[in-house]
């Protein structure tokens, strides 16, 4: 397949095709060399790297354990013996660390890690293997006296999937990976959902519930019923920086990470924050902030070919329009894809979803559009959404009076969409109808 191909927009990598056969039990563990633009491990990558096409957009694993059972810290007691060999298995390494009372937090070679007492969050981009080490985490916990509680898989759909080491080219392929690894489908036996046209920007997910909601918990004589979440995740994954706002992340013009955090605005994103970054050689940046008991996370290959950032957070906030849009005056890209998922409790606490904006308008730069909007309820409790944004350029007119981006709490320029989220209903928009078609959760 050519480079042309490759970058094609609404590549779908969910064809259900017969997989290569694997073996299980003879995984490769070395370590891989594909960072953002550059390396920081001596290791050879699985497969060739090609400058300039780097896989941006993260592959993403959170797993819970139950808080009634194992040690007071859980997962805290992970050796750093342990980490490094689930690092090994996804191919990246670590690379940084900072803690406080309640987060472990690692830069990684590719993305990032977040280690809480009963909660795992792995993020990893490029060519790495990240299901591979689900097993590992696993079995560590077991030694730990630990019990799963529910497993999380998603990722958007590949610009580069034939650059991807098996089972990661496509979703059917990740799908049989569980199914056919005795040790994790005999623990998981989840189902796997797609959001969004399979035609366009798209995002897999993988559920596996085991929670007390689930008919596979079983209660223990230490059980508390856990009081409802009300934490939700907000991704964004962002194409095409501006080309200034991209120079940024290049060393040649700003040698550390630290220099990267302030001139870019990252820094202004996450007030308050411990933060940690690193840049990488020649170019791209990572950064994780923690604050309590939240993170918030960036990651950017600034390269044209394949420009892109992402921010994650589970910063719990009433209304996160004017996070998205200061995201947005950040980053500058000409489309971005936006998700949240938490448990329906946690959405039905919004007055305002960030998907319920129809338009977001930067001055000076452009109009986000909403151009797609997805949504659906996995098991009994998780809600998934999904939108995608494209910008539309303001006349030359209004480009004459523009004025330099601003971070701010403003919420003025956004024009959110007629339809409350009290009843959990979304609105899809077909891309240049004009329409408007509501739709209850699935």
């Amino acid at each position: 397949m050519n480079n042309d191909t490759k970058q094609t927009l609404g590549n779908s990598d969910a064809q259900l095709h017969d997989p290569v056969v694997a073996d299980h039990s003879d995984e490769d563990t070395s370590g891989s060399a594909s960072t953002p633009c550059g390396s920081v491990t001596d290791e050879p990558p699985v497969v060739d790297f090609v400058p300039g096409h780097f896989e941006g957009p993260e592959k993403t694993m959170e797993v819970w354990f139950r808080p009634d059972v194992g040690p007071e810290n859980g997962l805290r007691n992970l050796t750093r013996e342990q980490l490094d060999y689930l690092c090994k298995k996804a191919k990246c390494a670590i690379v940084h660390h900072i803690s406080n009372q309640h987060i472990d937090s690692y830069i990684l070679s590719e993305s990032s890690l977040f280690v809480y007492k009963h909660r795992y969050i792995m993020k990893t981009c490029g060519t790495t293997t990240l299901l591979r080490c689900l097993d590992s985490l696993l079995e560590f916990a077991d030694q730990l006296g630990m019990e799963l509680s529910w497993v999380g898989y998603s990722r958007k759909n590949l610009m580069f999937p034939d650059a991807q080491p098996w089972p990661h080219s496509s979703f059917g392929d990740e799908i049989r990976y569980i199914q056919t690894h005795e040790k994790l489908q005999n623990r998981l036996r989840g189902q796997g959902h797609i959001l969004g046209p399979i035609t366009d920007d798209h995002w897999f997910v993988y559920v596996a519930d085991h929670s007390e909601t689930s008919p596979l918990f079983k209660r223990t004589p230490n059980y508390v019923p856990a009081p409802a979440s009300n934490e939700r995740t907000l991704n964004m994954m962002m194409f095409d920086m501006a080309p200034e706002v991209a120079q940024n992340f290049y060393q040649s013009n700003c040698p550390t990470g630290k220099e990267m955090t302030v001139k870019s605005g990252i820094n202004h994103l996450v007030p308050g924050a411990q933060i940690d970054e690193t840049s990488f050689t020649p170019c791209g940046y990572s950064m994780n902030a923690i604050l309590h008991d939240a993170y918030s996370t960036i990651h950017i290959t600034p390269e044209p070919q394949c420009s892109y950032a992402s921010f994650e957070t589970n910063t719990s906030l009433d209304n996160y329009n004017p996070l998205v849009r200061n995201v947005l005056t950040v980053f500058r890209p000409q489309r971005f894809v936006l998700t949240m998922f938490g448990d329906q409790a946690a959405i039905d606490g919004l007055k305002v979803l960030p998907t319920d904006v129809s338009s977001i308008v930067l001055p000076g730069f452009g109009v986000f559009n909403r151009t797609s909007l997805s949504s659906t309820k996995v098991d009994s409790e998780l809600c998934c959404l999904m939108a995608v944004y494209t910008v539309a350029a303001f006349p030359t007119s209004s480009l004459s009076r523009s004025v330099a981006p601003r971070v701010s709490g403003d919420v003025d320029s956004e024009i959110p969409s007629h339809q409350s989220s009290s009843n959990l209903q979304a609105i899809a928009s077909s891309a240049g109808s004009g329409k408007e078609r509501s739709y209850t959760w699935c």
